[in-house]
């Protein structure tokens, strides 16, 4: 199969230093502010993104130095294939997040819910549709009355799981 290759469209800069200071997830960085970069020749498109309250970020895992298929999340005893959680640990180290847009200067995004380590390589930027991405009907698989562990910001297994063994 033929090579995929990306370039980032800017960097995202946050309060978080290290994996072991970041949210486990989005809702865990509840209220967080952190900026985004746009490189100058993608400036362009963020016109008429001021309109959306939410966007979904795609991004590059860069610190995630290996990649599993089986994974024991930190939410759970038990091991799971990859895809079946959110752990970074993944053959393709891309990871997805929404966050609050609060404001546009020029090319510097304003945003707030970050879970995302400082200095994040930005893939691609989407606006939060609440027709396409609330789902109705959602099951929760084996995360089924583990969902409010969400709201814990850190994990003390946060750091192994850029290393290869895991975090959610």
């Amino acid at each position: 199969m033929q090579q995929i290759n990306y370039n980032p469209i800017g960097i995202i800069n946050t309060p978080f230093n290290s994996q072991e200071d970041m949210p486990i997830q989005g809702i865990g960085g509840k209220g967080i502010k952190a900026t985004i970069e746009i490189y100058p020749e993608f400036t362009a498109g963020l016109k008429d993104l001021d309109g959306f309250s939410h966007i979904i970020l795609l991004y590059h895992l860069h610190l995630v130095k290996n990649h599993a298929l089986i994974v024991k999340p930190f939410m759970d005893d038990k091991q799971h294939g990859i895809f079946a959680t959110r752990s970074p640990v993944r053959p393709n180290p891309i990871g997805m997040t929404v966050v609050r847009l609060t404001e546009i200067r020029d090319n510097l995004l304003i945003v707030e819910d970050i879970d995302i380590i400082d200095q994040t390589p930005l893939l691609d930027i989407k606006p939060c549709l609440p027709m396409i991405d609330d789902i109705q009907g959602l099951r929760l698989g084996w995360l089924t009355g583990k969902i409010d562990q969400f709201t814990d910001k850190r994990s003390d297994n946060r750091f192994s799981a850029f290393q290869g063994t895991s975090k959610e």
